[in-house]
């Protein structure tokens, strides 16, 4: 999928060749700040450190950056704490901030098809094209009917800057901008291949909202959000049993805690994973018409959440399919001292891991 936000419109899309210095993959959450330094493209891509750091929770509302200060200090504090050398940055925007749209144009070629898109996106997006960020993405191409298929998507100018001003105060150059429902599926398309005919559910679980991206074949076919995450397990664990954010976060993901029935525990994490699935089944309702190809025949899960013991096993009886977490490294070579790190928090790097693949340029 090409960069969203370094597009037709954009201030990011850039001709620069930056070499081999390396880039920073910076996914900037509502609750946590994840990044990945990686070397080399394609099939010479390298994971080479990573760190993930707290963010405060004013830091960023409404999907987006409120305080810009808050956020630089963070980064500038897990580059100095992890080592991290690169300066050029990939970095997301939240996907439910923004506008997606599907729509079909005559069958024209590329030139005269970005002039169709610049001319009738008004048509489309329900806001001045002078306040936003334009890109698209042909789906495809209809013979039969003499028509093309594209993806709109439109980001608001001033959400894209609450973020790159942010990466700037930290000393750092962001060149790519994307949306993290696309960076889910750059990681994907990257670790798996799955049957063309197949309908595949991506769902990264956050701190406040969860993504949802159908794929039928190896194009984005529906997106979504639940506004359910992982910080919604942790508060309800914290407000059942009386406990501090991070006692309640270690019987989260452990299932266990000293003074503390596990049965309780896990009576609490079961209750939250249903009212997830609840959210989740809800979302998906909205994707096709029911038909036989167009049921969802396999979900991939990623966000820390996913790795909760029973979680996988209650969305695959929820939804009568397979259910696996996802490795972002799956296809990706890791090598150095934090080798182990990496792949000990892989379900948290998910959005990471797809911006890792963009470099400035990419359509």
């Amino acid at each position: 999928m090409a960069s969203i936000a370094g597009g037709i419109l954009s201030p990011l899309t850039s001709l620069f060749s930056f070499g081999d210095k390396g880039y920073l993959a910076i996914d900037i959450g509502s609750n946590s700040i994840k990044v990945l330094e990686v070397k080399g493209k394609g099939k010479g891509l390298r994971i080479i450190n990573a760190g993930i750091a707290p963010l405060s929770s004013d830091a960023i509302q409404d999907n987006v950056v409120r305080s810009p200060a808050l956020v630089a200090e963070a980064i500038r504090t897990l580059i100095e704490d992890q080592g991290l050398k690169a300066t050029n940055v990939l970095t997301v925007v939240p996907g439910p901030a923004v506008i997606i749209k599907r729509a079909n144009f005559p069958a024209q070629d590329q030139k005269d098809l970005r002039e169709t898109i610049l001319f009738e996106a008004g048509n489309f997006i329900p806001e001045s094209l002078d306040n936003v960020n334009l890109d698209y993405q042909v789906l495809d191409t209809g013979s039969q009917n003499n028509t093309i298929d594209v993806l709109l998507v439109a980001v608001r100018k001033d959400l894209i800057s609450s973020y790159t001003s942010a990466i700037e105060e930290a000393g750092l150059i962001p060149v790519v901008a994307d949306v993290d429902y696309f960076a889910l599926e750059n990681m994907f398309e990257t670790n798996y291949s799955p049957d063309p005919e197949e309908t595949i559910a991506l769902i990264n679980i956050g701190a406040h909202y969860s993504l949802v991206n159908v794929m039928k074949g190896n194009r984005s076919a529906f997106t979504g959000d639940v506004q359910f995450g992982g910080k919604h397990f942790t508060d309800m664990v914290a407000e059942a049993l009386s406990l501090s954010e991070e006692e309640a976060e270690d019987a989260k993901i452990n299932g266990v805690l000293e003074g503390y029935n596990s049965q309780d525990i896990e009576r609490i994490v079961t209750t939250a994973s249903d009212h997830l699935l609840d959210e989740i089944q809800h979302t998906l309702s909205f994707f096709g018409t029911g038909t036989a190809d167009e049921q969802i025949t396999a979900v991939y899960l990623s966000g820390g959440t996913a790795q909760l013991p029973s979680l996988a096993s209650m969305i695959s009886q929820r939804l009568s399919v397979p259910v696996e977490v996802s490795d972002p490294f799956r296809n990706l070579r890791v090598s150095g001292q934090h080798e182990e790190f990496i792949r000990s928090h892989a379900a948290s790097f998910a959005i990471s891991a797809g911006l890792a693949t963009r470099r400035p340029g990419d359509r």
